[in-house]
């Protein structure tokens, strides 16, 4: 017993960078479960992103006729992303690329103030593997039920625990990879031609390639994907200081530690019992108390072992906490604990991050829903009819990115009067209607002819207009017809 009524666990840190070897095989973990805010925190936070990856793609959005109504879709074959109101083409990735950005800036703000809280708590690796253990968990049993089960024999009780495990590990690997290629088609009808063999091809060979990983990476590897595989935990050092939170164990309370007999004095000695506790909690494999390591993922899960263990042996919670590393040294010292969350590395990402957004909604508010481009025909550059008049072929792009079809007024802005305009295929009443379906470019063969007795120089310069007379709105792009004669 570490203390009376204190079980003190035969766990070791198998992680340890000091007695890690390069090539040692990997040592199984057998994370104990854990009970406190934190641990509950964790689980809402699963619950949460496990319900919004697996039921997102399920959830409408009404854009209109002949638009898909699913709410987040990223369709290939339209060379459309869909996130709710809002609709990305082809020509707008950099707001993907904002959203990369934003979300850089954000880990990194994150970090400089709370530590590793986004490989806590939201990393898919975290959360997967989390739902892993709990599945393992209710099959094996608790640490050492597992650690029992591992070490005995082969018999009927340990096969169908381990088959059992297994199987349902494979459903929800499946099930992983299976709500991944529902973003890309609309889900209801993907998942009616999955089962009958009637979907694409390359929905199954996602769907096999995101099981196997779900099940390699949250199953079997665990931990050594964030040790040895994820690059984050290398670069976080150059995101943080030392006034930042991290999950920190107070040395100045806890050492010299030790066992505690019942009526002995706290006078001497630090409040940690040595009962590793928090080291047969860990899901890394680490101790704590041997300081900020490379290999913690900060999910706090020490801080409720260690806060139960201080309550049974009635001394103050917070031994292990989230603390600063420059508040430890403070409390060694005797002095006051100060928090600066405002200094200049937040202060820099923080203004990174807000000008980026500013820029993205910006961009968002200002978008405008009809564009126009027009393509002069170069092959030939023009040509001159049997009565001395030039025509110029012109290929006209008009994009309706509304959600509803449109007739455009085609007017030339700057031209001569005598130009004259077809369109091929408009109708005769209305030859300078240019009709566009909803969410939709539409390629137009327009030509221009310039009599002879108007053609004064080499060059005339104009502006092509669409204007949708229902919503008042307009698109131009300048453009020039060449004549070929020399005044």
């Amino acid at each position: 017993m570490a203390a009376p009524g204190v079980q003190q666990f035969d766990a070791e840190a198998v992680n340890a960078a000091e007695t890690r070897e390069l090539y040692q095989k990997r040592q199984q973990i057998y994370p104990k479960l854990a009970h406190g805010k934190f641990r509950f925190f964790k689980w809402a936070m699963m619950a949460i992103a496990l319900g919004v990856y697996y039921l997102l793609p399920f959830v409408r959005w009404e854009r209109g006729e002949g638009m898909p109504d699913q709410a987040v879709l990223v369709d290939f074959a339209n060379s459309r992303f869909y996130f709710f109101f809002i609709e990305i083409w082809p020509n707008e990735i950099y707001y993907i690329t904002g959203l990369l950005i934003l979300a850089s800036f954000g880990l990194f703000l994150a970090t400089a103030l709370f530590g590793r809280v986004w490989c806590g708590y939201a990393c898919p690796q975290t959360v997967w593997t989390d739902l892993f253990i709990m599945v393992e968990r209710f099959f094996e049993g608790d640490r050492n039920a597992r650690m029992r089960l591992d070490k005995a024999k082969w018999s009927f009780d340990k096969a169908w625990r381990k088959i059992s495990k297994h199987a349902v590990w494979l459903i929800i690997a499946a099930a992983t990879g299976g709500a991944w290629i529902l973003y890309f088609h609309d889900a209801f009808d993907l998942l009616e031609n999955f089962f009958t063999g009637q979907a694409a091809l390359s929905s199954y060979l996602f769907a096999g390639v995101l099981t196997f990983t779900t099940y390699t990476l949250a199953g079997t590897m665990r931990e050594q994907v964030c040790i040895y595989m994820c690059p984050w935990p290398r670069i976080q050092g150059a995101m943080t200081d030392r006034e930042a939170l991290n999950v920190t164990y107070r040395f100045d309370r806890g050492e010299p530690r030790g066992r505690h007999k019942k009526g002995e004095s706290w006078d001497e000695r630090g409040d940690c019992i040595d009962c590793k506790q928090c080291v047969a909690v860990c899901p890394m494999g680490i101790d704590i108390r041997d300081g900020s390591q490379l290999e913690c993922i900060q999910c706090a899960l020490c801080i409720d072992a260690c806060d139960d263990i201080m309550k049974k042996i009635e001394r103050p919670t917070g031994l292990i906490t989230y603390e600063t590393d420059d508040n430890v040294d403070r409390y060694a010292a005797g002095e006051k604990p100060r928090y600066r969350f405002i200094r200049p590395r937040t202060l820099v990402y923080a203004g990174a991050f807000a000008i980026v957004a500013l820029f993205m909604l910006g961009a968002l508010v200002t978008r405008e829903e009809l564009q126009l481009n027009a393509q002069r025909d170069r092959n030939p550059n023009y040509v001159q009819l049997s009565d001395g008049s030039v025509r110029n072929g012109y290929n006209l792009k008009v994009v309706n990115k509304a959600g509803e079809p449109r007739e455009l007024e085609l007017t030339l802005e700057g031209a001569d009067p005598a130009m004259q305009v077809r369109v091929l295929g408009a109708a005769a009443d209305t030859p300078m209607r240019l009709p566009v379906g909803a969410d939709q470019t539409q390629d137009f063969i327009l030509y221009l002819t310039l009599p002879a007795d108007a053609i004064d120089s080499q060059r005339e310069e104009f502006v092509f207009r669409v204007t949708d007379p229902v919503t008042g709105e307009t698109a131009t792009t300048r453009s020039v017809l060449v004549t070929g004669v020399n005044p």
